[in-house]
């Protein structure tokens, strides 16, 4: 008996999941599932109450409406609807309640069921609401996973902090990493134009394209592939500053190129200090015909670069100088105050909040 009953549980357990996994496909078949299902617990509500009419509240049939906002798309939810209303007038005749409170939980239910399906006509992926959630959450989840820096050999130290403008998971702000064998560290951070969640489809989009030029082209092809990318996209937004690093781990020689990007800052040990970067160039996706100066410099033991973003230095009431001479003896009191760990995560708190997001990347030669 209890092997029957084991063998009887796989099965349900089976069944069940099987059944979630078809609805997380957005499939037709999965969404009759669901509806049939709704409609069977309406009819079951129905049905309770007839018999028990003084513990099944009208109010009821609204959580039949919720559930099938989260879990069905429009059409299927469309009958649902219909099913609710036809069902939740028949209870109402057998709540006995006078008249006018009858018409007027008819119509809050009515009401209710329009603002349902109007949040529903309102996803543009065609999905429910609960898998266009999951969906937003993976795009969230791919473009984290991509800006991991790669381990780095003895000797090297790499800190990155993000901030998003609104407290959302999404930002046009990321960066790309890898070393080639075992010595050379290749990175791009990028600021894609856009605010918000609209923004997390351009980045993703666009760090893909990069990842696959990432370590393939010279910083310089690689800059000129990424604008034609972008200049194909024909968006009235489709542009993004970037700064591209190309750096021998070995002996701290390095190559800087920037598109538009905030000038990237050298800590020097003689003199102390954090000196701006001369890499200039034009951003991405503006023009056809890009052309990008890079810098060129070493890291000394004890020395470092940081990356960030505009969203750190930008003020709406200060040239983007003033913000960048902020910056510099911000990070100078920061590593002066508690050294170099934590120091991308120290200056966002220094931050004061605007409209843009915002991400630090600090790469540090240890003294030997």
């Amino acid at each position: 008996m209890p092997t029957v009953l084991g063998t009887s549980r796989q099965r349900l357990n089976a069944h069940v999941q099987q059944r979630i996994e078809g609805w997380r496909t957005g499939s037709r078949g999965s969404q009759l599932f669901v509806l049939f299902l709704l409609m069977a617990l309406a009819g079951l509500t129905l049905l309770l109450a007839r018999s028990t009419t003084d513990l099944v509240p009208l109010t009821v049939w609204s959580l039949w409406l919720l559930v099938g906002m989260m879990t069905l798309r429009f059409g299927p939810l469309l009958v649902l609807c219909a099913v609710v209303m036809v069902c939740s007038t028949y209870a109402a005749q057998m709540v006995g309640l006078d008249g006018q409170r009858v018409v007027m939980s008819l119509l809050t239910l009515a009401l209710a069921s329009i603002l349902v399906l109007f949040q529903s006509s309102r996803q543009r992926s065609g999905l429910p609401v609960a898998l266009s959630e999951a969906v937003l959450t993976q795009l969230r989840d791919r473009l984290q996973a991509q800006g991991v820096m790669p381990e780095l050999p003895h000797g090297w130290v790499a800190e990155s902090a993000t901030l998003t403008a609104h407290g959302t998971s999404y930002a046009g702000d990321f960066f790309l990493a890898e070393v080639a064998d075992g010595r050379h560290l290749e990175m791009v951070l990028v600021d894609v134009c856009g605010k918000g969640m609209s923004v997390g489809p351009q980045a993703l989009q666009f760090s893909g394209a990069l990842g696959g030029l990432l370590g393939v082209m010279p910083p310089a092809d690689l800059m000129r592939a990424a604008n034609t990318f972008l200049i194909r996209q024909n968006a009235e937004e489709s542009f993004a500053t970037a700064v591209h690093l190309l750096i021998d781990l070995q002996s701290g020689t390095y190559a800087i190129t920037s598109a538009g990007h905030p000038p990237a800052l050298h800590w020097r040990r003689n003199p102390g200090g954090w000196f701006v970067d001369n890499a200039r160039g034009m951003a991405l996706g503006v023009i056809d015909d890009v052309d990008h100066e890079p810098s060129w410099g070493q890291i000394a033991p004890g020395e470092a670069l940081m990356f960030y973003t505009d969203g750190v230095v930008e003020k709406r009431d200060a040239d983007l100088d003033v913000g960048i001479e902020w910056l510099r003896q911000t990070a100078m009191l920061a590593v002066d105050s508690h050294g170099f760990p934590g120091l991308p995560r120290r200056i966002l708190r220094k931050v004061r909040g605007g409209n843009d997001d915002r991400a630090v990347l600090v790469l540090r030669r240890l003294e030997n």
